[in-house]
């Protein structure tokens, strides 16, 4: 086997891996050229763990990018034990001040860049013009392109001068769609016109401010291509390339969704992918060595047949290794790598928030948390108001109670088990699941005073009294301030 191609190969992918460890097998993987690692929540457990982590990945390989999802809000890797500090994407659009998000990029860039992280597969540049999305929502900093334009810009900017590399995502634009792609493939039916005008608006503000990767996306886009998903279509990948002018590298989202691979398999996916002018594969999580063998041997049988041009393949192991390259330069002409783990940005303000009118300061209220599913985008991570956040609940709103309910009879005996004490539900995208609105509608028959919050993408004005626009720690602590003191 031709050495130098396996490791051109190698230089392409993208695994995860499980536990907080750097396995054998992935040390292995590393010394043999593999180009980049991506973690989750399942490889951080804390600060100094995740330091050694990260740097015995890049003692087996100084030129591996470590890449994460450490968008803000609901979606965070560095902080899915306790929720996120920083705000969610919707909060700062609806906010909608470019210094604030610069800030947030930044001060994101400079956390992953403390704990030895490369590539932060941020920030989203989806228009969220489909509320009911079940999948972007808060992930989007709004549903009108010009603003979402701008804080992409805004991010960006923070977040590389941090010495972090952005990656813009989910090109050409995953925010008119209903369906989730890690279960299936979404089709948006906008025409080209829409397209260009509204999708790939704030992809272009992120090639005009230097972004060094585009994530791509598992969505159909008939308008361009009526055969493939963007992630294996070159026409579409080609509207980056020629249209927005960019030049850096382009990323696949993860290849196990079922957007991709469904169908196909993972190594097939992988083919495709690179053909159409992917660089470099996320594979997903939890990868293993046979399964990257797999992949592998697929792409070098499919080069060795002539159905992937070896050129491509060389091509895109140039563009991850410049990838590599570009976040060496901004940390060399950047600030120097901030000492320890940067301080909390501090606390948000309700300015960010959507109130349908004033808001009384309440005494000992319950919180009663209405359960539903993560998307897979944000994973298993704590959310709301709810025990984990008992320190400022006693701060600020000394005697308040917590209580979760997943279903109806759940709701009710809550209910029952206080009826006279204040009350404050909260839920993610109220009007989206059929039970959250069943549920705040009882709770509106029996109790019409009670304090009702949408913690997700919110229908306005619908029933909310309070929108927060994400459900991190950040929107949480900033809502028990808001409710200990009222609006004033």
């Amino acid at each position: 086997m031709d050495t130098d191609l396996r490791r051109a190969v190698n230089a392409t992918l993208m695994p995860g891996f499980a536990g907080p460890e750097l396995p054998d097998w992935l040390a292995a993987e590393l010394a043999d050229g593999l180009g980049s690692v991506c973690l989750f929540g399942t490889n951080i457990v804390e600060p100094e763990q995740l330091r050694r982590l990260t740097a015995d990945i890049h003692a087996a390989n100084p030129a591996a990018l470590i890449a994460t999802d450490e968008e803000g809000g609901d979606v965070t890797r560095l902080h899915h034990r306790e929720g996120s500090p920083y705000p969610s994407m919707a909060y700062l659009g609806r906010l909608d001040d470019e210094a604030v998000t610069e800030q947030v990029g930044a001060g994101i860039g400079a956390e992953l860049r403390a704990a030895g992280i490369d590539l932060n597969l941020a920030p989203d540049a989806d228009v969220n013009s489909n509320p009911r999305n079940p999948v972007i929502g808060v992930r989007s900093f709004g549903a009108e392109a010009g603003l979402v334009a701008r804080h992409v810009a805004a991010y960006t900017r923070g977040l590389q001068a941090s010495g972090v590399a952005g990656c813009a995502k989910h090109f050409p634009g995953h925010g008119d769609t209903s369906s989730d792609s890690h279960r299936e493939l979404p089709t948006i039916t906008v025409d080209a016109v829409t397209l260009r005008s509204r999708e790939l608006a704030p992809f272009r503000a992120a090639v005009e401010v230097g972004v060094l990767a585009v994530m791509t996306s598992h969505i159909l886009v008939p308008a361009i291509d009526p055969d493939r998903p963007a992630t294996l279509s070159a026409p579409v990948l080609d509207l980056l390339r020629t249209e927005l002018g960019f030049s850096g590298a382009i990323v696949s989202d993860a290849l196990d969704m079922a957007g991709a691979s469904a169908t196909r398999g993972i190594p097939e996916a992988a083919v495709l992918a690179l053909a159409a002018g992917v660089d470099l594969l996320c594979i997903g999580t939890d990868n293993t060595a046979a399964q990257l063998e797999q992949i592998r041997a697929h792409v070098l049988e499919a080069v060795g047949e002539g159905h992937l041009p070896e050129s491509r393949l060389r091509q895109a192991a140039a563009r991850v290794a410049a990838l590599a390259d570009g976040v060496a330069a901004r940390r060399a002409s950047g600030p120097d790598e901030p000492a320890g783990v940067p301080s909390d940005p501090g606390p948000l303000s309700p300015d960010g928030f959507w109130l349908r009118g004033p808001v009384p300061a309440l005494r000992e209220p319950v919180f009663l948390r209405l359960g539903s599913a993560a998307n897979i985008a944000a994973g298993e991570t704590v959310w709301g108001v709810g025990e984990h956040l008992a320190s400022e609940l006693d701060h600020w709103l000394p005697g308040a109670s917590c209580a979760d309910a997943s279903d109806l009879t759940g709701v009710s005996a809550v209910l029952r088990a206080y009826p006279s004490r204040p009350l404050v539900v909260q839920g993610r995208d109220l009007a989206r699941v059929p039970f959250l609105a069943e549920a705040t509608a009882m709770v509106l028959q029996r109790r019409p005073d009670a304090v009702v919050v949408d913690l997700g993408w919110p229908e306005l004005p619908g029933v909310a009294q309070i929108a927060t626009y994400g459900s991190g720690r950040g929107a949480a602590t900033c809502l028990i301030r808001l409710l200990a003191e009222g609006t004033r």
